[in-house]
């Protein structure tokens, strides 16, 4: 079994996973402000939590769009399980063909997602990732990434909302009973909830224009099973998506 971290910008997801199969998965909020003894702590007590031990792990790989905490985290991996994580990154093999105008600057979580979704499903792909920033990725019918979108996330455009509107107050992420609001608050989750999902269902159809094939559309991330099922198009989500790639990956380069 190795351990899996997905760190993003507003959490950090560890995981469990051996042959595809994941033993537990955790969120915790990303903190830059963390020493490496304070997240070896916090990683410990996920593991043991969930009736595990540290040396029950063979290894560890680490995906990150926060690097200022990557070193933390590394020490962190190497002082509970023993061995020192693998960061996905410049060096490491991946596997994919990345066909855009400079292959360094894809972020390592949609080289990940993209990774694990050629690995599982049909081709071409729509990779869609919900967390502070909305992303969908395109991988072709030849298994080469094309490219994509970037969406201000929901949480992050809510925000932006309440703070700029006097009038307007927080609300929790939930469907209204139909998309007419008639209060202030029913209003709100309904350009939520139905607006995003109208969103990444009219970037479906333009993407889909501008590639071979009817693809396979996958969503992971913290917020996809709030907002997905009120789409129309047929979407798979699938949560583990991301600790799969990082599986694939760290088996692309262990020495065995």
């Amino acid at each position: 079994m190795i351990l899996a971290v997905d760190v993003g910008n507003t959490n950090i997801v560890f995981g469990g996973i051996s042959e595809g199969k994941t033993s537990f998965i955790s969120r915790v909020g990303t903190d830059k402000n963390k020493t490496a003894d304070e997240y070896a702590v916090q990683i410990k007590i996920l593991i043991e939590l969930n009736g595990l031990l540290p040396k029950d792990f063979e290894g560890g790989i680490i995906s990150s769009v926060v690097p200022q905490i990557n070193e933390m985290l590394k020490l962190a991996v190497k002082k509970v399980i023993g061995h020192m994580p693998m960061v996905v990154g410049p060096g490491i093999k991946t596997g994919l063909n990345i066909k855009i105008d400079n292959p360094a600057q894809l972020g390592s979580d949609l080289v990940v997602g993209a990774v694990a979704a050629v690995a599982l499903y049909p081709k071409p792909l729509m990779i869609i990732d919900m967390g502070t920033a909305t992303t969908i990725c395109v991988v072709d019918k030849d298994s080469c990434y094309r490219g994509g979108v970037i969406i201000p996330g929901v949480k992050v455009s809510m925000e932006s909302l309440t703070r700029n509107a006097a009038q307007l107050q927080g609300i929790s992420i939930e469907a209204p009973k139909k998309a007419i609001g008639t209060n202030t608050i029913d209003c709100m989750r309904s350009g939520v909830v139905f607006g995003n999902a109208a969103l990444i269902d009219g970037l479906i159809d333009r993407m889909s224009l501008e590639i071979e094939g009817t693809p396979t559309v996958i969503a992971t991330g913290g917020l996809s099973p709030m907002i997905i099922p009120y789409c129309r198009h047929d979407i798979i989500i699938n949560d583990e998506l991301l600790l799969y790639g990082l599986e694939i990956i760290y088996n692309k380069n262990v020495v065995h």
